[in-house]
């Protein structure tokens, strides 16, 4: 039964991201067909451990999901990873394009995407927060998940990511319509903002539309 359900559950998140047959075969060194076979004819009957395990990984899902035995099948199906760099913001410098290398995946749910982020599931990226410039809000070593698609274009009061003399940083936007400037404000009190700022002359990566921390 494992073995039925992990088959479905592999050619629903080819479906869902668009993946195609040959180049997950090539993924696990297996010749172009393996996959589509595996799916469609039933041959092989299961992946082979090493096999399931790279799979599961590149897609961002417990290896439950791909009917590994002895656990829940069926289990973290559907799941979409999103990067997780090996990037700062606040004290960080570098680019920020979505090809940093370093922290792996962290997967969500697809519809609680949807629900929390603007841009598609490709423009998000997961980064650090580095120092307590915008603390409570942000606490330093916080992850925050940020939305390359939701920038510039459709700016508005909140918090982004910003790339300022080639460092990143996370700060609150507050704009004002009449005047059509902005201020970059921080949280903590204790540091400066700026005010007044043309909006043009502000490089923005992203919105900062999720936070998550370790307590204790």
């Amino acid at each position: 039964m494992a073995e039925v359900d992990g088959r479905a559950a592999l050619a629903r998140l080819i479906k869902e991201r668009g993946e195609d047959y040959a180049g997950l075969s090539r993924l696990i060194g297996r010749n172009p067909a393996y996959i589509q076979q595996f799916i469609k004819r039933g041959s092989p009957r299961r992946l082979a451990e090493a096999d399931r395990r790279i799979l599961a990984r590149y897609f961002g899902v417990e290896e439950a999901a791909l009917g590994a035995p002895g656990a829940e099948p069926g289990a973290g199906a559907g799941l979409r990873p999103v990067p997780r760099l090996d990037v700062d913001a606040a004290a960080g410098a570098g680019a920020f394009d979505g090809d940093e290398q370093g922290g792996g995946h962290i997967a969500f749910d697809p519809a609680w995407l949807r629900r929390v982020a603007r841009g598609a599931p490709d423009q998000l990226s997961i980064i650090r927060v580095a120092g307590d410039s915008m603390a409570p809000t942000l606490a330093d070593g916080d992850d925050i998940l940020v939305d390359r698609g939701d920038a510039a274009a459709r700016l508005r009061d909140g918090i982004y990511v910003l790339r300022i003399e080639g460092a990143l940083v996370v700060k609150r936007l507050a704009l004002n319509p009449a005047a059509r400037t902005l201020s970059i404000r921080s949280d903590n009190p204790a540091y400066p903002g700026w005010p007044d700022c043309d909006p043009a002359a502000v490089e923005v990566v992203g919105r900062v539309v999720w936070a998550a921390r370790r307590i204790g």
